[in-house]
């Protein structure tokens, strides 16, 4: 019993030093002017080990701002990294410092809808939510040396779901859920389900998106 007591007391510090040393190598790769505003972990490249996806916020004072109504409000962009696991290093993939902007946009009368990044079966997903009006998700895979957009997803809606979207950019499919009730409340939809075929000359890059707001991406509807 003492010796067991003996490795495990040995074995605890090697591998929390082992951890922290992962965690100061992805805190490495951020650029000056810039702090971590979140980090997620997943499998991205399916060999077993999880990749940190950094996002990055700037911190230039001139961006923050104060609103007559809100206060003071920090406006500076928000950008990308990703780090595939080495085991006992990262290796940087991707990096696009201001591709989003900041949680603290104008929205109007609105709130600005909230990004959410996650990570799920070696895809990289992008997320907005804008509360009862809907949602949309962007699907990235890494291939061809890059994070290219291989999916684009619509909810518009909250309870009552009027119109649903989901676009394959590899098979090139476009799936559309529409409402035909207009009474409904939520829960009792009914759906016309419609398949269309798409055409897109190649597929948008994570590294080249200058800007979410407003993406355009460029395909056309076949039929």
């Amino acid at each position: 019993m003492i010796k067991i007591c003996k490795f495990l007391i040995l074995f605890i510090p090697i591998e929390v030093f082992t951890q922290t040393s992962i965690e100061k190598s992805a805190k490495d790769f951020i650029p000056a002017g810039y702090n971590i505003y979140e980090t997620v972990f997943g499998d991205l490249n399916k060999d077993g080990l999880e990749d940190c996806v950094l996002i990055i916020k700037g911190t230039d004072k001139n961006q923050i701002i104060q609103d007559e109504f809100r206060g003071e409000l920090d406006r500076n962009r928000r950008g990308i990294i990703v780090l595939f696991n080495k085991e006992d290093h990262y290796e940087p993939v991707l990096t696009n410092y201001n591709c989003f902007s900041s949680e603290n946009e104008d929205g109007g009368i609105y709130f600005p809808p909230e990004l959410y990044v996650n990570v799920n079966k070696g895809n990289l997903y992008i997320d907005y939510y804008y509360g009862r009006y809907g949602y949309w998700t962007y699907t990235f895979r890494y291939q061809n040396s890059d994070f290219e957009l291989i999916g684009y997803d619509i909810t518009s809606g909250g309870v009552v779901k009027n119109y649903i979207s989901s676009i394959n950019f590899s098979t090139k499919k476009k799936f559309e859920k529409i409402n035909t009730n207009e009474e409904a409340v939520g829960g009792d939809e009914v759906f016309k389900n419609v398949w269309k075929d798409i055409y897109i000359d190649k597929l948008l890059r994570l590294s080249e998106i200058k800007d979410f707001d407003g993406l355009e991406i460029p395909y056309k509807v076949l039929n």
